[in-house]
C-alpha cells in the first residue's frame, strides 16, 4: 500500500535554542513520503544555521521577514502538495513513529478528514510536566472553556483545508482554534488516544506572553457562532464547560 505524502510546515523565528530538536524529531521519523517545509521569519539568531545544515533533507526553506506566524504558515502550505497537512512550531518536538501512524489512520479510516492525537507537555529542558490526554471534540467547550486540541498531534487532509479556505490572517494567536471550528462545520474532528507530539511549555511561549490578544480572538470566536453575550452569561457558559470538560476526561480515562 503507497503512504500518502504528509507535508508538515515549521514556522520558526529565533527559536535556535529549541529548532534542532524539532528538525530531528520530524526527520528522525524516517517517513518515506515527507515533504518538510520550514518558514523561518528572519530570525536574528542561529536559527538559519540549524536550518542549513538541514537543508538538504527539507523540501522548501526560507528565511525572509513576515507578518507573523499565521503569515508564516499560510506560505508554508502554499507550498505543500502532500495528501495530509499539519504544521510544528519551532519549540515542539514530534514523538516517534507519529507520521507513521497517523498514515495508518487515514489509512484506515478513508472517509475522515481530521484527526488529533494527544501530547506530552514539557518544560524548556525537555523535561515531563505531564501527558495532556484529551477528550472527543466539542465545539461548546472548545469556546468556553479553552482550545483543548493538542495542535502539533493534529492532522487533516488537504481536501478540507481547502474547503474551508485554510488559515484566517486575521488570527495571530487563535488561528488554530478557527481552523478547527471551521472544520467541525464539514467534517468530524475525530480523536484518537496516542501521544503524537510534545508541547513546550514556558513562560515565554506566545499562547502566554499574548495572553489579552488571545482572550480578544477568542471572543470573536465565540461570537461568531453565539453573538454577543453579556459577561454574566459567558461565566455562566465556562462553568457549564468546565464541567462538561471534566465529565468527558473522567469517563475517556484522560486522568490516568
Amino acid at each position: 500500500m503507497s503512504l500518502p505524502k504528509i507535508s508538515l510546515i515549521t514556522p520558526s523565528y529565533n527559536q535556535g535554542q529549541y529548532l534542532e530538536n524539532t528538525l530531528k524529531s520530524v526527520l528522525d521519523q524516517n517517513y518515506p513520503n515527507l515533504e518538510y517545509i520550514v518558514i523561518d521569519g528572519g530570525s536574528q539568531d542561529h536559527s538559519v544555521d540549524i536550518i542549513e545544515k538541514y537543508s538538504s533533507q527539507l523540501t522548501y526553506w526560507i528565511s525572509e521577514p513576515d507578518q507573523g506566524q499565521t503569515d508564516a504558515l499560510q506560505k508554508g502550505f502554499s507550498k505543500a502538495t502532500g495528501d495530509i497537512l499539519g504544521w510544528l512550531c519551532s519549540d515542539d518536538i514530534l514523538q516517534p513513529n507519529t507520521l507513521s501512524e497517523v498514515a495508518q489512520f487515514f489509512g484506515k479510516n478513508p472517509d475522515a478528514q481530521i484527526v488529533y492525537g494527544d501530547s506530552l507537555w514539557i518544560d524548556p529542558k525537555g523535561n515531563l510536566i505531564r501527558p495532556r490526554k484529551e477528550h472527543s471534540f466539542s465545539r461548546y467547550i472548545l469556546l468556553y472553556s479553552h482550545n483543548f486540541i493538542s495542535q502539533p498531534s493534529t492532522f487533516w487532509t488537504r481536501q478540507v483545508y481547502e474547503q474551508v479556505g485554510g488559515l484566517d490572517s486575521k488570527f495571530d494567536v487563535a488561528m488554530d482554534a478557527d481552523l478547527w471550528l471551521r472544520f467541525s462545520e464539514v467534517a468530524e474532528l475525530h480523536h484518537v488516544q496516542k501521544l503524537w507530539s510534545c508541547m513546550r511549555i514556558y513562560p515565554e511561549q506566545k499562547t502566554y506572553r499574548l495572553f489579552e490578544q488571545r482572550e480578544a480572538e477568542k471572543k470573536q470566536l465565540r461570537e461568531r457562532y453565539y453573538g454577543s453575550e453579556p459577561n454574566w452569561l459567558v461565566a455562566s457558559k465556562r462553568a457549564v464547560a468546565k464541567f462538561k470538560r471534566t465529565t468527558l476526561k473522567l469517563s475517556s480515562g484522560c486522568y490516568w
